[in-house]
């Protein structure tokens, strides 16, 4: 390890494009703390730390919501339009040929597409934010000039992290959006130390839970580690052709299917949209009308984290959501034809359908272990929590969730590279 960080630092290209990523998560980081001077910080504080809902949303963008700054929405608008233009592969067929078979231009367009979608989702995120706030009594009465200048720096600040984002990517050290999200809650763990230092501190009798809250967080790490990088290898053969004097092929390979293909996307999709139900229920909560006020506080309490309800509909979202992108990304017809034109055969297995249906067949099996455990993570911290009375475990959970995930193929990529100039060496 000691070795590979010492080569890292020694590469002049990998070590500037290291110091790149770091300035660019720098002035993220300084971009959360830029508020716009409309709301009463403190009671906006307060608000936060009673709704649990709103402090996991924070949670993920650093604090920049909580903070009411430039980048209050994070990448948030981003997701949630990437998760629109994925829904939409599976209803259009001629979006799903637009990202899979138009090759790299269609996959830019496909992109550029979903740039164009995150504007108006951002401004629309940006207004129900303000007006849930306002409904609070955090907001004041604002003019609409200063709506508007307030939701056109909302949409700005996101659209600001995106290029961000596509700008870290650019360098191939690891998903630009994904270590956003990364940045965005790792500097929330000095407060969340500090959190469990007071409780024990207040109360010792906690020590042997937060030992526990210790163990559980290892044995998270762990499932995350495992599923990431365990895989199954399809052997595959290429029979011999010759041409003139040359011999080419006749070598046998192996084709690795992983068990979780889709990575912490599932995570985050699936976090997106358990969020939303309760944030609309939180405009109605204080409605007028009886019934709509206790429906929409069911709902809200319903969708906390924590609930019983959540944790079951976060499993089922987790899951459905590894199956749902790990279809987009690993296509086996499409796999099945490659091999056919470069002359590759599975062993036991006829060229064409047949080894399109065998590898459907073997994915959907190793797909199933990979969501179910996915899932199991996912909702491992709310059993402690629910076990260990130690709150915030909701929001550790899923951190630790998207930091491994977000580590282990940052460091594939930085090992890619390295891999690639032993290469140019030789």
């Amino acid at each position: 390890m000691f070795k590979k960080l010492i080569r890292v630092f020694k590469d002049r290209e990998l070590r500037n494009k290291l110091i790149y990523v770091a300035v660019m998560l720098i002035i993220f980081r300084l971009a959360a703390h830029i508020p716009i001077p409309i709301v009463d910080a403190d009671r906006l504080s307060d608000f936060f730390n009673s709704n649990q809902l709103l402090g996991l949303l924070s949670a993920f963008t650093g604090g920049g919501m909580e903070n009411f700054s430039l980048v209050m929405l994070g990448v948030g608008p981003y997701i949630t339009a990437s998760i629109i233009m994925q829904l939409l592969t599976m209803i259009f067929p001629q979006i799903k040929e637009m990202y899979q078979e138009a090759g790299e231009a269609g996959r830019q367009k496909f992109n550029q597409y979903t740039r164009y979608a995150t504007v108006p989702l951002a401004m629309l995120q940006g207004f129900a934010m303000i007006t849930l706030l306002k409904n609070q009594g955090i907001i004041g009465n604002i003019s609409p000039f200063d709506l508007v200048v307030a939701i056109s720096l909302i949409t700005a600040g996101t659209i600001f992290l995106m290029w961000i984002g596509e700008l870290i990517s650019e360098k191939k050290i690891g998903n630009g959006i994904s270590l956003i999200i990364f940045a965005g809650i790792v500097s929330g763990i000095p407060r969340i130390v500090q959190q469990v230092w007071t409780e024990v501190d207040i109360a010792p009798d906690k020590i042997p839970s937060m030992i526990g809250l210790l163990v559980l967080a290892v044995i998270v790490v762990l499932g995350v580690v495992i599923v990431t990088e365990a895989q199954r290898n399809i052997p595959v053969s290429y029979a011999r052709r010759v041409r003139g004097k040359k011999s080419q092929g006749g070598i046998s390979t192996f084709l690795p299917l992983k068990v979780n293909s889709a990575g912490m996307i599932p995570l985050i999709f699936a976090m997106s949209m358990m969020i939303f139900p309760g944030i609309v229920a939180s405009f109605f909560v204080q409605h007028s009308n009886e019934t709509v006020s206790n429906v929409a506080l069911f709902v809200s309490n319903t969708f906390q984290p924590g609930n019983i309800v959540y944790g079951v509909l976060y499993f089922i979202m987790v899951f459905l959501f590894t199956y749902f992108y790990t279809s987009i990304v690993f296509d086996p017809k499409n796999v099945a034809e490659n091999l056919q034109k470069h002359g590759g055969f599975v062993p036991g297995m006829r060229p064409g359908i047949n080894t399109a249906k065998f590898l459907g067949k073997v994915l959907n099996r190793i797909t199933f272990l990979g969501a179910f455990f996915l899932g199991l993570i996912a909702v491992l911290p709310f059993i402690g929590q629910a076990m260990t009375n130690v709150t915030n475990m909701a929001v550790g959970g899923a951190s630790v969730l998207i930091v491994v995930g977000v580590v282990l193929e940052s460091i594939r990529q930085i090992d890619s590279q390295l891999t690639m100039r032993d290469y140019d060496e030789l």
